[in-house]
């Protein structure tokens, strides 16, 4: 809602400027002292090592005040739970998708909620929510990959009270528990994230105590307020008003055979309307069968908001503006959503499953960078990596059950000024398992973990790179994983090229992106390679000297140069030279084989495959 200068309590209160920078800082710094306790006591290498959670600070209006990560919501809490009748020392806790209200994507995504109080009265709340290592259903991971149903995922808690007034409900502890593989990590991880949201909230209540609810409340409202106005004056001002349309797709969903699951944004620009944004998701295929899924309509969209506006940042006048720019729930009153009919991808009913609903949900972030660059001309960046869960379980030689789950990383796109990043993880702060921690922990050797050559998009600016791992192991075991792109592609964008896509071999036989239970025998290498970002603009245009770069770094093969960027290298790999006349008569001779009809985006070769044979979709010109 748009802000109006109320504190929330009944009383207008001017914002000491002082003061909003000093409650500003407050709060990140309790926010990273809330993700740090975390990271320091869990025990699982997802939360721990992997860094798989996120922490953040709502208000007692429900909106999030900080912007540093997305969070989920409060909204299931407090719609269970009267806020006049919670203690001090409470922690509520759920994981139930479909009564999350939007901001629990699937079961492992445990959340935990913890009320903020000041003179006796909630005045805030303090969040984390996390992918845990396993919550039960049908796989080791719970998440199978042809689910068809929720109920194969693993256990739903709707909300509860986890902690009533300081006193655990061991109950609730021991069924949970119980009901996972690996209940001493789950028990140590919750207990972790329990302890870590009540410290959160003492930290907050002594920054009330210290300059009072009225105060710290019209700082919140400061603060939402500037990330609007930010937003709209620096960023939003950059989209010509109109209305485009751009769509993209989900390959697999892990029932039936390979196809294209759209997921299609009509964006409506309008400066002079409260919400200049209209983002209309009309046209998104129906549910699938399997579990890519996410139920994004509720509340209206407040948490697909949150997550889909850090794309809009890509508009800020420098990189360093960018990354300066938050996003909290000031972002909320800019955008309107609108979903299609219950029974789509982004609307499905209950109870079909959602376990891979990041095939959907990061697909979207996609399709908007991919409507905002036919909007701006191509001012966004090329299309970026995507999270894939891969892993393996079995049992060690002393018997007892392991399992082994990583969240790879890929490349970023090209973007309009600059080169793609390689292999970054989307979810911020995560990152892969160190080589050593696993060597030591798991029956296995990783004998490479580099780059994956020639995996980004060629383009003027080039996509980034992914992973190349070779994990050999030392006894048979079973491998898993739930990954898309792995026939579609990372597009490139105004003449850039599509990346490479995701790849698994096991001894050479080529895995599907989603696989429960593929056998490795010991001795065997798995061989993982992640996805390549989309390249940005002509790989003609590139400068030579930067392919010749490329190649001696690594990143580009000899052969790439040739036959993707058009440049004739001498001499040795490590030390190549451009050579200057050959590049310039080849670069004309491919020029010259272009088709005069080339679409703005381009999917990679395994679009055709899915499409019909089409080689690309009808929206994909400007």
């Amino acid at each position: 809602m748009p802000d109006n200068g109320m504190n929330g309590v009944g009383g207008a209160v001017a914002a000491d400027p002082v003061l909003v920078e000093i409650v500003e800082g407050t709060l990140a710094s309790v926010e990273k002292e809330v993700e740090t306790a975390i990271a320091r006591t869990a025990r699982s290498p997802m939360i721990r090592d992997a860094h798989d959670f996120r922490a953040g600070i709502h208000d007692v209006r429900l909106r999030k005040l900080t912007g540093r990560s997305y969070s989920a919501l409060v909204q299931p809490i407090v719609r269970d739970f009267p806020v006049a009748e919670m203690k001090p020392g409470d922690v509520f806790f759920h994981n139930d998708v479909y009564l999350s209200e939007g901001g629990i994507g699937h079961l492992p995504d445990l959340c935990v909620t913890v009320p903020v109080f000041h003179g006796g009265e909630v005045v805030a709340f303090v969040q984390a929510f996390g992918h845990h290592d396993d919550i039960g259903g049908a796989v080791p991971g719970s998440m199978p990959s042809h689910a068809r149903s929720v109920f194969e995922e693993g256990l739903m808690v709707p909300p509860i009270k986890l902690w009533d007034e300081g006193v655990p409900n061991r109950a609730a502890l021991t069924i949970m528990t119980r009901n996972s593989r690996m209940p001493d990590s789950l028990a140590g991880d919750l207990d972790a994230e329990c302890s870590a949201c009540l410290m959160g909230a003492r930290r907050l209540g002594e920054l009330f105590d210290r300059y009072g609810r009225e105060a710290v409340e019209a700082c919140f409202d400061a603060i939402i307020s500037k990330t609007t106005e930010t937003f709209r004056r620096e960023l939003l001002a950059k989209i010509p008003e109109g209305t485009h349309v751009w769509e993209d797709y989900a390959e697999h969903d892990g029932v039936d055979e390979p196809r294209l699951h759209t997921q299609r944004i009509t964006l409506t620009v309008d400066h002079s309307a409260p919400a200049p944004l209209v983002i209309d998701f009309t046209g998104t295929s129906p549910q699938a069968k399997g579990p890519i899924n996410h139920a994004g309509d509720y509340a209206g969209g407040v948490f697909l908001k949150k997550w889909l506006a850090p794309i809009l940042r890509n508009l800020a006048d420098t990189p360093e503006r960018m990354a300066e720019l938050d996003v909290n729930e000031g972002v909320v009153p800019l955008i309107e959503m609108r979903f299609p009919e219950k029974g789509t991808l982004l609307t499905p009913i209950f109870p079909a499953p959602t376990n891979a609903r990041t095939f959907v949900i990061l697909r979207l972030l996609g399709v908007l960078a991919g409507v905002l660059a036919k909007a701006t001309g191509g001012r966004m960046p090329a299309d970026q990596e995507t999270i894939r869960y891969t892993g393996v379980y079995g049992t060690d030689a002393d018997g007892v059950p392991y399992l082994m789950r990583e969240v790879l990383g890929g490349g970023s796109g090209g973007r309009w000024y600059a080169d793609g990043e390689d292999t970054i993880h989307v979810v911020p702060d995560s990152r892969n398992i160190p080589v050593e921690f696993a060597e030591s922990r798991w029956p296995f050797r990783v004998e490479r973990l580099g780059l994956a050559r020639d995996s980004g998009g060629p383009g003027r600016y080039r996509g980034g790179l992914g992973y190349d791992k070779h994990l050999r192991m030392l006894r048979d075991a079973s491998f898993m994983s739930i990954a898309d792109r792995s026939i579609l592609s990372c597009w490139g964008v105004n003449g850039g090229r599509a990346g490479r896509p995701f790849t698994v071999e096991i001894e050479g036989r080529p895995m599907e992106g989603l696989v429960d239970d593929s056998p490795v025998r010991a001795g065997e290498i798995i061989r993982v390679r992640t996805t390549g970002g989309g390249g940005w603009g002509s790989p003609l245009d590139r400068d030579p000297a930067l392919v010749a770069t490329d190649v001696r770094d690594g990143k580009v093969s000899v052969e790439g140069a040739r036959d993707d960027y058009g440049v004739v290298l001498r001499g040795p790999a490590d030390e190549p030279l451009v050579d200057g006349e050959a590049t310039a008569r080849l670069r004309a001779e491919l020029r010259a084989m272009e088709p005069d009809d080339v679409p703005f985006f381009d999917r990679g070769p395994g679009f055709p495959s899915l499409s019909g044979g089409l080689p690309y979709a009808e929206v994909d010109h400007r």
